[in-house]
C-alpha cells in the first residue's frame, strides 16, 4: 500500500513544481524584459533616448534610481532631406546658436529671447573658459537658463542648450580689452579662439541642423527678426554689420563701427602678404599692418537698402550665419595659419577654397554690449 500512496505523492509534487518553475520564469522574464511602473516615463516628442545621441533633440535624464540606458539604437539620417532655404520658419529648419562666452551679459540673453523664430528650432551651444570667470559666467547663464526652460512660457523656451567647458586654458587671461587687442596677443588669442569655436562646432552640429548663426557674447541688440532676415538672403556665410553704441567726446549718443575683420581683400594686402613669413598673419586695425582693404564698417550709408549685399575676402564672428552645409563640407575656424589669416578670417578664405563665397549686409546692423554700461568681452 505505501508504494502506490508515494507514487501519487509524487506525482502531484511534480505538478506543483512544474506550476511554480513556469510562474518563476514568467517573472523573471518580465523583470528582465518589463518596464516597471516606478520608472516608466510617458515619452515627449522630440526628445532624445540616450546622452549619446546626437545633440538633434533635448535629451531627458532618467528618474534616480532607473537602471541604465543602453547603447544609443542606430539610427540613419539622409541628409538630403535637411532643407536650407529661404523660408526657413515656413520649413521648420532647425537653427544652432553658437557663442563662445567668457562673461555672460544678460542683455545678451534677453536679446535671444526676443527673437520671434520658433524656439522650439532653436537650439543653442556655449563654450566656457575653465578658470575663475568662466565659472562665474557658468553660473550666471545656467540661472538664466532655468528660468527660461522651467518657468518662462512654453513658446519662449529653446529646444536645448548645450554648454562645454573648454579642455585647455585660455592663453590670455585678462578680459581687459586693450591687453586682449595688442598686436603682439593676437596671433596666439585668435588661435585660442579658433580651438573654442571649432571644439563647439564639432561637439554641437547634429544631423538635421539646417543653420549655424555664430553670435559673440556681447551682442546684446538685434532685429527680432535676425535669422529670417539673414537666411532670407539664402547665401551660404553672411554677416550683418556690428557696431557699438557710445557717449562720444561731446556727450551725445553716438555709433562706430565695431567689427573689423569683415573685408574686402586688397591689392596692397596681397603684396604685403607676399614679404610675410609663412607663420604671420595679417589683422586689420594695426598701423603696423596697413593693409587698405574696404571694410564693411565703412560702406554703410544712411541711403542703401537693408537688403543690400556686398561680396566678402574675411568675415567676423560678431553674428555670422552660415549654411550647415557650408561646416559639413569642411570649412572650420583654422587655428594656424592659413594664407596669412586665422579664425573666422581663415575661416572665410577656407570656405571660399571649397566653393562657397562670403556675404555681408553693409546697412543691417547688430549691436555690441555698450562700454559706458560695463567693459565689453566679445571676440570680434
Amino acid at each position: 500500500m505505501a508504494r502506490p500512496m508515494g507514487a501519487v505523492r509524487l506525482r502531484k509534487g511534480n505538478a506543483i513544481c512544474l506550476v511554480l518553475g513556469t510562474g518563476l520564469i514568467i517573472f523573471i522574464l518580465v523583470f528582465l524584459f518589463g518596464s516597471p511602473s516606478a520608472v516608466t516615463t510617458i515619452p515627449i516628442a522630440g526628445a532624445s533616448i540616450h546622452h549619446l545621441s546626437p545633440p538633434t533633440f533635448p535629451y531627458l535624464k532618467k528618474p534616480s534610481g532607473a537602471k541604465s540606458t543602453k547603447p544609443p539604437p542606430v539610427v540613419r539620417y539622409n541628409l538630403n532631406d535637411v532643407t536650407v532655404t529661404s523660408d526657413p520658419m515656413g520649413n521648420r529648419e532647425s537653427i544652432l546658436i553658437l557663442t563662445p562666452l567668457a562673461r555672460f551679459y544678460p542683455e545678451y540673453w534677453e536679446n535671444l529671447l526676443k527673437l520671434t523664430y520658433p524656439h522650439d528650432l532653436i537650439t543653442i551651444g556655449f563654450i566656457i573658459p575653465k578658470n575663475k570667470e568662466g565659472n562665474q559666467a557658468t553660473a550666471e547663464l545656467q540661472k538664466a537658463i532655468t528660468k527660461t526652460q522651467k518657468q518662462d512660457p512654453v513658446q519662449d523656451r529653446f529646444k536645448s542648450i548645450i554648454i562645454l567647458r573648454q579642455d585647455f586654458d585660455p592663453v590670455i587671461l585678462s578680459q581687459n580689452e586693450a591687453v586682449r587687442h595688442k598686436l603682439e596677443n593676437q596671433k596666439a588669442r585668435r588661435a585660442s579662439m579658433a580651438r573654442a569655436r571649432n571644439s563647439l562646432l564639432f561637439t554641437t552640429l547634429g544631423p538635421t541642423t539646417s543653420w549655424v548663426l555664430w553670435m559673440d557674447a556681447d551682442i546684446v541688440e538685434t532685429p527680432p527678426t535676425l535669422i529670417q532676415d539673414l537666411a532670407a538672403h539664402d547665401k551660404p556665410i553672411l554677416t550683418p554689420n556690428c557696431f557699438q553704441r557710445f557717449t562720444n567726446d561731446k556727450g551725445q549718443p553716438d555709433e562706430r563701427g565695431y567689427d573689423y575683420n569683415n573685408w574686402q581683400d586688397s591689392e596692397t594686402a596681397q603684396k604685403l602678404g607676399d614679404t610675410l613669413g609663412a607663420d604671420d598673419i595679417l589683422l586689420e586695425g594695426y598701423a603696423e599692418l596697413p593693409t587698405y582693404r574696404t571694410l564693411m564698417v565703412y560702406m554703410t550709408a544712411e541711403s542703401q537698402d537693408v537688403q543690400w549685399e556686398v561680396p566678402l575676402d574675411g568675415v567676423g564672428g560678431c553674428a555670422l550665419m552660415v549654411k550647415a552645409q557650408v561646416h559639413r563640407d569642411g570649412a572650420m575656424f583654422p587655428p594656424f595659419v592659413f594664407y596669412h589669416l586665422i579664425e573666422t578670417e581663415g575661416f572665410a578664405k577656407m570656405a571660399k577654397r571649397l566653393g562657397w563665397q562670403s556675404y555681408g549686409l553693409p546697412n543691417y546692423r547688430v549691436r555690441s554690449f555698450e562700454p559706458s554700461r560695463g567693459r565689453s568681452s566679445g571676440e570680434c
